[in-house]
């Protein structure tokens, strides 16, 4: 009996254990191993997986087998910087400071702020980057290890779990489309030429075909690297405990993609695999696809959310996995905003909202062609080869788009046009769709609220070190500036008197919108003429070089000789590109003549040095 009686007790305390231990939360090595492989400038277009006549990926399909598809995923920005800037974040860029491709200066965190690795690393993960990161702020204490070596194998011991970013390679990235004559000439692809489905706004030539060819060959070679990966982690015996997230980082890299806010610059391929053990924390089941919206600022939440690592309040993003997330909230996601600035040398102001299959844009700079230089774009033989065309008058309406000013706002109906051809602003069928779209794109740009209202130069001078204080102070500011900048939205009658008080307002930066509105209307703005001359000699170097591309629209005024001035006499480096930027549209586009001679800016820098070999070597 005394026996049975301690075999008794001894049973009671460790059931009594048991249950205590029952009742703590799951040990650290129960969570799961968190991979993010993020290819460079494919979107959806180039791929099987998503439209027919796309390449093949095998590693990526086979993750989609016992895995989720996102059919509808979108980088908010069409460029890399900004883009991976989003997703470490889980912040909208304009918010920030940080749209501008690439920075001039890392903007600072926000004290209360960190990037979302972050809050990994303090719940016990061990963090990894490998490859590049090109953030436009300031890192923090981020990452354990990150370099091209780095690796998970680092961490401390295999009990520890793992965050790990790698992008894979270059091998889709732009610069592979920068291939010579001869590599077009002589050198064959293994995707036929003859078969690719060549886009509508591109010219059906035999180089049109051969880019697009060789750039689906690339993909292959992607998939490679994402299963080299692959391979690793069941080397390592990880495959099971590990939830693998491969994504492109923005659209791809045919003319009109990358750099553009089209779909084409925009909609990602995303595949996610979740193990057996991790199934509670996906609404989807294997092999399912899903239709719900998904854009780069959900991508930190929602890995924060399968980490079981609570969210902070800062982030713009909502999770699309993990606890409390289900299949129909996902579902009834249906919107998505995205934003287009400066590219390297090249200036310009784009948003758009997709709201379902209703796409629409805003075009601060309409009277700017999509084809205004940019450097890194144009090394691409596909991009002269089209403007060859354009010039020579062989292209359809549709093909003559891209080098012809745009509307102020364009709204497309994806679902019958999803290259974004048709214009339906002005059809009375659509007036209720506008209207919304616009009321939409409006209050989003003031709740950001959206610095990009405010030339560069500017932000670097006062935003980039602490961009919430300044968002703070200027909140009813920016709504006055958007106010301003939509006055290009009505009729010209509607909006003279208004413009006419932007112009003479004591604020330079309405006075800058005034400007630019001005040259959206052209020809009918020609009595505001004189404010534009007498602006060329204002304080603000911003509103001069503004004035004078005005004049430029206008005609009769020489708008070089400011410029030229502007160029020499400004201290920083956005003001000098703001000013050749106005040179190379006012020369490409309107045909004015330039003396390179009178070009001596004393700011350097290699986008400056972009703009200046373009003007000098194109007299």
């Amino acid at each position: 009996m005394v026996w049975r009686g301690k075999f008794y007790w001894f049973l009671g305390i460790t059931l009594m254990l048991s249950s205590l231990l029952m009742a703590e939360p799951l040990p650290k090595i129960d969570r799961p191993n968190i991979v993010l492989l993020v290819s460079e400038d494919n979107s959806v277009q180039f791929m099987d997986h998503y439209y027919p006549g796309g390449a093949k990926t095998p590693n990526i399909e086979s993750l989609a087998e016992g895995g989720i598809t996102f059919d509808r995923v979108f980088s908010n920005s069409p460029v890399c910087s900004v883009a991976r800037t989003t997703v470490i974040n889980g912040v909208y860029a304009p918010r920030t400071a940080t749209h501008h491709h690439r920075r001039i200066e890392s903007v600072k965190m926000p004290d209360e702020w960190e990037m979302f690795p972050y809050y990994l690393r303090q719940e016990g993960y061990f963090t990894v980057k490998n490859g590049k990161k090109d953030f436009n702020m300031v890192e923090g204490d981020v990452w354990d290890e990150d370099g091209g070596q780095a690796h998970w194998r680092s961490r401390p011991d295999t009990d520890t779990p793992f965050f790990y970013m790698e992008q894979t390679g270059n091998d889709t990235h732009e610069g592979q489309l920068h291939f010579d004559e001869q590599t077009f000439r002589n050198q064959p692809t293994v995707h036929d030429p003859d078969s690719v489905d060549v886009f509508p706004y591109l010219p059906d030539t035999d180089l049109v075909r051969y880019t697009h060819a060789f750039y689906l060959d690339r993909h292959l070679d992607m998939d490679d690297k994402v299963g080299q990966v692959i391979a690793e982690l069941e080397k390592d015996g990880l495959r099971e405990n590990t939830i693998i997230i491969y994504y492109g980082d923005h659209g791809g890299s045919l003319p009109r993609s990358k750099g553009y806010i089209y779909e084409s610059g925009l909609h990602v391929p995303m595949v996610i695999y979740i193990p057996e053990q991790f199934k509670h924390l996906s609404p989807f089941n294997s092999g399912s696809r899903v239709d719900g919206f998904v854009e780069f600022v959900d991508i930190g939440p929602t890995v924060l959310n399968l980490a079981g690592v609570g969210l902070p309040s800062h982030m713009d993003g909502k999770p699309f996995l993990g606890p409390d997330v289900t299949a129909s909230q996902v579902a009834d996601r249906d919107e998505t905003f995205s934003y287009a600035d400066r590219f390297d040398e090249k200036y310009d102001m784009v948003r758009a909202l997709r709201k379902g299959n209703y796409k629409y844009m805003r075009n601060y700079h309409s009277y700017y062609p999509d084809a205004l230089r940019n450097r890194y774009r144009h090394i691409q033989l596909a991009y002269p080869h089209w403007q060859e065309l354009y010039e020579a008058g062989e292209l359809n309406k549709i093909q003559r788009n891209f080098f012809e000013p745009r509307q102020p706002e364009a709204l497309y109906d994806l679902l019958s046009d999803p290259h974004e051809t048709q214009n339906l602003v002005g059809d009375p069928q659509y007036a209720e769709v506008l209207e919304d779209m616009r009321g939409r794109m409006r209050q989003h740009m003031r709740s950001m609220p959206d610095l990009g209202l405010f030339p560069e130069s500017y932000l670097v001078e006062h935003a980039v070190k602490d961009p919430l204080s300044f968002s703070r102070q200027n909140t009813t500011r920016i709504t006055q500036l958007l106010e301003v900048a939509d006055l290009a939205l009505l009729s010209f009658d509607e909006a003279r008197v208004k413009l006419g008080s932007a112009l003479e307002s004591k604020d330079p930066w309405k006075q800058y919108w005034g400007l630019v509105v001005c040259s959206v209307f052209g020809e009918q703005a020609y009595e505001f003429k004189l404010h534009a001359r007498n602006l060329v000699s204002d304080e603000s170097l911003p509103v001069r070089v503004r004035a004078a591309e005005l004049l430029g629209v206008l005609g009769g005024d020489d708008p070089m000789t400011v410029l030229y001035m502007a160029v020499n006499q400004a201290n920083n480096q956005a003001d000098v590109l703001l000013a050749l930027n106005t040179m190379t549209y006012l020369r490409d586009h309107l045909g004015y003549e330039i003396n390179s001679v009178r070009i001596t800016p004393s700011v350097k820098s290699d986008q400056i040095d972009w703009r200046l070999e373009h003007l000098k070597n194109n007299n």
